[in-house]
């Protein structure tokens, strides 16, 4: 998930209330140069692994690990709150994430939400996978989730807020669901045509 709530997985023109967005700030040119390194590996809109259901992880192992730290790293560098495997050609359910600046990365290994709030919030979100993307997305407010760890220690996420969307949207990677298929007709269709434009300027 951009910062738009950024991937969800970057910035936006848009607001979640519909009416125009300040610019963001211009990048310094290391920073830039090292995110868009980190953009050109993640997986784009159009890759079938994005519409593949990632499998359960079985082995908790170094592999695991070095790839959850590397997975963390790419995030970061992309300027990113939250990353599924599925968008680096993994098809493990794995995600991470990191919603406060300097609060340390959190991973889920085998996220399963057991339990979704009766409330439910629209909010505008975007995607490291579908650059200059940012639709409407409504979800639960509060949720439950219940995973494992690096290790596979069992563990229970309960979260509200911006981390609550961020964790749906990085499930909803791992289940092969992007948010073009949560929005409006409408909103898809003119992000698919941003897209189109994107890639036509050379861009993506």
């Amino acid at each position: 998930m951009s910062e738009a709530l950024k991937d969800i997985d970057e910035p936006s023109a848009v607001g979640a209330d519909g009416g125009e967005r300040e610019p963001a700030p211009a990048l310094d040119p290391e920073l830039a140069a090292r995110r868009d390194a980190a953009l050109a590996r993640v997986r784009k809109y159009g890759d079938p692994v994005l519409r593949a259901m990632a499998r359960p992880v079985e082995h908790f192992d170094e592999s695991l690990q070095s790839e959850i730290e590397r997975m963390g790293e790419l995030m970061a560098d992309a300027l990113g709150i939250g990353l599924a495997a599925t968008q680096v050609g993994v098809l493990h359910r794995v995600l991470v994430y990191r919603v406060a600046p300097h609060a340390p990365l959190a991973a889920l290994v085998n996220p399963v939400l057991e339990y979704r709030g009766k409330e439910q919030e629209i909010a505008e979100e975007g995607c490291l996978s579908l650059p200059e993307v940012h639709v409407d997305v409504e979800r639960p407010v509060h949720v439950r989730v219940r995973a494992q760890d690096a290790y596979g220690e069992p563990i229970v996420v309960e979260a509200s807020g911006l981390e609550s969307r961020v964790i749906q949207h990085e499930i909803d990677h791992l289940d092969g669901v992007l948010i073009l298929d949560r929005t409006t007709r409408d909103q898809r269709k003119q992000a698919i045509r941003a897209m189109r434009e994107a890639r036509e300027r050379g861009h993506l």
